[in-house]
Formats: C-alpha cells, sequence, structure tokens
C-alpha cells in the first residue's frame, strides 16, 4: 500500500534524512513489517506500465519527504527469487552441493546486490556532479539524489532484466547453448532486449526526478547494445553459452 502519513522532525527538505540508511538494513529482518502486496504490485507494473511506479515515487515523496523507498521489502523479495532461480539452474547444470551453494552466493552477492550498489554510486555520484539543475535563487531549497534512491533504481531497473535472463532464459536455456546461427540471435536479441529495458528504466527513474536535466543521459547504452549485438552475431558469438560455461562445471 501506499504510504499515508509522514513523521519528519526539524527543517523540512529533499535531502536523504540521516538515519534513514540505518533504518531501512534494521526493518530487512523485520519481515512483518514490509509491505509485501505493494511490491508484487510494483514488481507487476515495472513490466507493463514502469510510468505508473514512478508516479506514486512522486506520493512517496509529498508523504514521507524522501524519494526513496523506507519498506527494503523489494530487495529481499528479489534476492529470494534470484536465489531460487539459480538453484533451479545449479539443479540442471551442476554437479555438487558445494558448488551450487557457491554459484548462489557468489550471483546473488555479485550480479544483484555488489554491483548493484556500485551502479547506484556512480548514478548517485554522476547526477549530483552533472546533470543536476542549479536552484534559481538562494530562497529555493538545493535538492540532490539520495543515494539509497539510486539503489532503487537499480533494483527496479534489475527486475525485469531478471525475468528474462533468469527465468525466462532457464526455460528457453537448452534451445539457446546449442550450436547454430538460430541459438546465437536468439541468445544476443534476449540480452540486448534485457540489457536495454534496464537502461530505459533506469531513465524513467531519473527523468522523473524535477530537479534533473539531461536525463536522456541514461538511453545512450541502449543504442550501444544495438550497434554491438549484430557484430556479436556475425562473430557468432553466444553469451548464454559463455556465462553457462563461466558458472557451471558441466560445461554446455
Amino acid at each position: 500500500m501506499l504510504p499515508t502519513s509522514s513523521s519528519v522532525k526539524g527543517r523540512s527538505g529533499p535531502h536523504t534524512r540521516p538515519n534513514s540508511l540505518p533504518h531501512y538494513l534494521r526493518r530487512i529482518v523485520k519481515w512483518q513489517q514490509m509491505d509485501i502486496e505493494y511490491t508484487f504490485w510494483q514488481m507487476l507494473h515495472l513490466c507493463t506500465a514502469p510510468k505508473v511506479v514512478y508516479q506514486h515515487t512522486k506520493y512517496h515523496k509529498q508523504t514521507k519527504n524522501q524519494w526513496a523507498r523506507d519498506d527494503p521489502a523489494f530487495v529481499v523479495v528479489c534476492s529470494l527469487l534470484l536465489s531460487l532461480s539459480t538453484v533451479a539452474y545449479c539443479a540442471t547444470y551442476d554437479h555438487s552441493a558445494g558448488h551450487a551453494a557457491f554459484v548462489v552466493i557468489s550471483v546473488l552477492l555479485f550480479h544483484f546486490l555488489v554491483t548493484g550498489a556500485i551502479l547506484a554510486t556512480f548514478c548517485w555520484f554522476f547526477t549530483n556532479n552533472y546533470l543536476r539543475e542549479e536552484a534559481p535563487n538562494s530562497h529555493v531549497v538545493e535538492q540532490r539524489v539520495e543515494w539509497l534512491y539510486a539503489f532503487d533504481v537499480h533494483c527496479n531497473s534489475f527486475f525485469p532484466m531478471f525475468l528474462l535472463l533468469y527465468v525466462v532464459h532457464y526455460f528457453i536455456s537448452p534451445l539457446l547453448v546449442a550450436h547454430g546461427f538460430i541459438p546465437v540471435l536468439l541468445s544476443n536479441l534476449l540480452f540486448m532486449a534485457a540489457i536495454s529495458y534496464y537502461h530505459y528504466l533506469n531513465f524513467l527513474g531519473y527523468a522523473v526526478l524535477p530537479f534533473l536535466d539531461r536525463t536522456d543521459f541514461f538511453l545512450y547504452p541502449i543504442g550501444v547494445f544495438i550497434v554491438l549485438s549484430p557484430i556479436l552475431i556475425l562473430c557468432g558469438f553466444n553469451p548464454s553459452r559463455y556465462f553457462m560455461n563461466m558458472y557451471f562445471s558441466r560445461l554446455v
């Protein structure tokens, strides 16, 4: 459900509250306080109507006085789904429980959390230093992108990519890892679609902030992948085979 009340002490402003990150981390272990229903609503609309999700982000700013979510439910649910999908891959392609556990942990930490933190830090730094509009006069409170919001944008963008590259990819992986031109073509198209949609959602996440300018910068990587994909296809590079062979000892 959308938050309906706000309690901000002291001078109000758009900055992240000093205790927001510790409060966010503490709520990770309090499952009963998480809004799971709203989390699944967000996940559905990120795939079907992502602009609606970021419209609700504006409502959150109005009620909580911060752009970032204060509920870690999205991160927790996404981590659980990612772990389950990786277990399914390991059950199909791996040979030992010990190595499977290593793959699950490494995928969860590297693919989602650590990479997400790095990307969020880059976007947080880049938007605040190069895309932020100057306040028109000294009476307007300066606004900045919160780090937690940048991490939220990554999580939102990651979920549809997860569905394509971890769920859809799993079910058609026997076809994608086969030899021949068709598997190479389909694998590259799937990866291009997933990565392009990730960057499109990144663009939507920052475009909704009224104090940022030139947010179309986040669309530029899509053009790079559109140009790069035909080259990879002509070279016979199959990203599915590459990553599957990287993680699983039972070579495909």
